[in-house]
């Protein structure tokens, strides 16, 4: 297939690579032109410009938009609106809530222009690996871009066949999926990113009582000083718990077994705090994620006034100093 891509970042520009090499022609378009330098060497066609990338497809044209949720995203199809004919097709590839696809499809469907909206996984590793690929939008438009979908899937070989897997096939097997309408394929990202949030905090509160395990708060003879990087190679193999979150902990670790390179600071991309207020409206309990969304609030702080305000409430009630 012929594809236009727009935004030539961490994961666009892998994906660029990944379609190039499985034989599909790109176009691609980046502000910056760093980006359009490297994937030009591969054979893409590099405009200058949106107007001109949008020119250089034919009908129906094919456009994959990978860039950062909010005003971006809606700059971008903002203009695509202009320049796209009915039969056309966007896809967003970022990691937009779900609701502002669902407007962005109903926008378009006026003028005859498809809307998907696609949640991708695989990160940095997805050139090799493959991604995890989420779908939402008119399955019409989904079955035009099939081609696209499996060459950047990862395929039935990237996981064990589920053995009692009897309903009716569906591409899920390969590592993409028609989610449902519009706005599916964001939701169910969503979701994916807070269940990320949460096992990423479990891993990280373990591995903290593993390090912890030779403090002098404890017996001596009930003191233990694992080596990390050993414990997490051993759950890698045969482990209930093993993961591709756990092999990405463990190379962590081998570069620098105390992490002593990271601050420990830990942003958030929105995802989670969109998942739990989707869990308040829908009331349904998620305090694993409540907790890691919180604990990653906790890490971009000091000594917060609350924390000041407990302290000072135990010397009042108490006589308690900080240090005992």
């Amino acid at each position: 297939m012929h594809v236009g891509i727009i935004g030539l970042g961490r994961m666009g520009l892998n994906m660029a690579k990944r379609l190039i090499r499985d034989g599909h022609k790109v176009s691609a378009y980046n502000r910056s032109k760093d980006g359009r330098a490297e994937i030009a060497t591969l054979g893409a066609q590099t405009p200058d410009s949106i107007k001109e990338l949008v020119g250089l497809l034919k009908t129906p044209r094919v456009l994959w938009v990978m860039v950062p949720h909010g005003a971006p995203v809606s700059s971008v199809v903002h203009e695509l609106t202009g320049l796209c004919e009915a039969g056309d097709i966007i896809i967003d590839g970022g990691n937009s809530h779900f609701t502002d696809s669902i407007q962005r499809a109903e926008a378009l469907e006026k003028q005859g222009i498809y809307f998907l909206d696609i949640g991708v996984s695989g990160g940095i590793w997805g050139l090799e690996r493959g991604y995890c690929l989420m779908a939402g939008g008119k399955k019409k438009a989904f079955d035009h871009i099939e081609p696209l979908l499996v060459s950047l899937a990862p395929g039935k070989q990237a996981a064990l066949e589920t053995t009692n897997r009897n309903h009716e096939y569906s591409s899920a097997a390969l590592g993409y999926y028609h989610c449902g309408p519009s706005g599916a394929g964001h939701f169910v990202k969503m979701i994916h990113n807070a269940i990320e949030y949460g096992v990423m905090q479990s891993y990280a509160e373990g591995l903290e009582l593993l390090k912890n395990a030779d403090s002098k708060n404890l017996p001596e003879n009930q003191r233990y000083d694992f080596d990390l990087r050993e414990i997490t190679e051993l759950w890698r193999r045969g482990s209930v718990i093993g993961s591709w979150l756990l092999d990405l902990m463990t190379m962590a670790l081998h570069d620098d077994k105390d992490l002593k390179n990271f601050s420990g600071i830990v942003p958030d991309s929105g995802e989670g705090r969109w998942a739990l207020m989707e869990a308040i409206k829908q009331n349904t309990p998620a305090p694993n994620l409540a907790n890691s969304l919180f604990t990653r609030f906790r890490s971009r702080q000091g000594n917060s006034f609350a924390e000041r305000a407990l302290s000072a409430l135990r010397k009042e009630f108490g006589g308690h100093s900080e240090n005992g």
